[in-house]
C-alpha cells in the first residue's frame, strides 16, 4: 500500500518482481539499475549467495512528480525457491503492484503456474484479492529460441485475465522498461482513484 508523506510531499509505492527461481527477477533489477546510469554494485541485495536471492533485492527509483508530490517507486525481487516462502510473504506485504517474471522455457512452464498460484495464496493470507493488485507479465528469456515456448502458450497458461504482457531479455536489458512503465502508471492511477 502506498505511503504518502504530506510533510515532504512524497509518495512511496512498492512494486514486487515475483516469479520462479532463476526466471530473471534479480537480473531485471540489476539491468534496470545499470540502464539508469547506476554502478553494477549499486543495487541492494540481502542474500548469502552471489548468484541467488535468498531474502530480496531492492532498487529505489524516483519518477518525478505527480499532482505536486514526488514519486518514489521501491522495486523488490523475491527469492524464487518455494522454501523461502516466508521471505516472499514478507516482501509481498503492502505491495502496490506485481511484475510477474515468467521463464519462457518449456521445461519451466509448470513452475511458472505454481508460482502464480503461490502469489494468490500469499495475498489471500494478507486478505488481499489477487484481482485488486495491479499486475503485468514479463515473459523473460525470449532469446532462448530453441527452448522458449510461443507467447500464445504463455498467455493461455498464465494470463487468462489478459493483463498487460511483455517479452523481455533481462540479461541484455531488452524490453524491461515497458512492463515497469505500464505498471507504475496503473499504480499511480489507482492511487489517484483512492484520493
Amino acid at each position: 500500500m502506498s505511503f504518502i508523506n504530506p510533510q515532504t510531499k512524497t509518495v512511496h509505492c512498492k512494486i514486487v518482481y515475483f516469479g520462479p527461481a532463476m526466471s530473471g527477477k534479480s537480473t531485471t533489477l540489476r539491468s534496470l539499475y545499470r540502464q539508469l546510469g547506476g554502478k553494477k554494485d549499486g543495487i541492494e541485495t540481502l542474500s548469502r549467495d552471489q548468484d541467488r536471492t535468498l531474502f530480496f533485492d531492492f532498487l529505489p527509483l524516483s519518477l518525478g512528480e505527480f499532482q505536486g508530490h514526488r514519486i518514489r517507486i521501491h522495486l523488490y525481487s523475491v527469492p524464487g525457491p518455494i522454501l523461502y516462502d516466508a521471505n516472499r510473504r514478507l516482501v509481498l506485504k503492502g505491495i502496490d503492484g506485481i511484475v510477474f517474471v515468467a521463464d519462457s522455457q518449456l521445461n519451466r512452464l509448470e513452475e511458472n503456474m505454481v508460482c502464480l498460484n503461490d502469489i494468490q495464496e500469499n495475498l489471500l493470507e494478507q486478505e488481499v484479492l489477487f484481482d485488486d493488485v495491479p499486475l503485468v507479465f514479463q515473459y523473460n528469456k525470449r532469446d532462448l529460441t530453441k527452448t522458449a515456448v510461443p507467447v500464445a502458450v504463455l498467455e493461455q497458461a498464465l494470463n487468462r485475465r489478459r493483463y498487460p504482457a511483455f517479452e523481455t531479455i533481462a540479461t541484455k536489458g531488452e524490453g524491461l522498461f515497458d512492463p515497469l512503465k505500464v505498471l507504475a502508471k496503473q499504480v499511480l492511477l489507482e492511487l489517484n482513484d483512492e484520493e
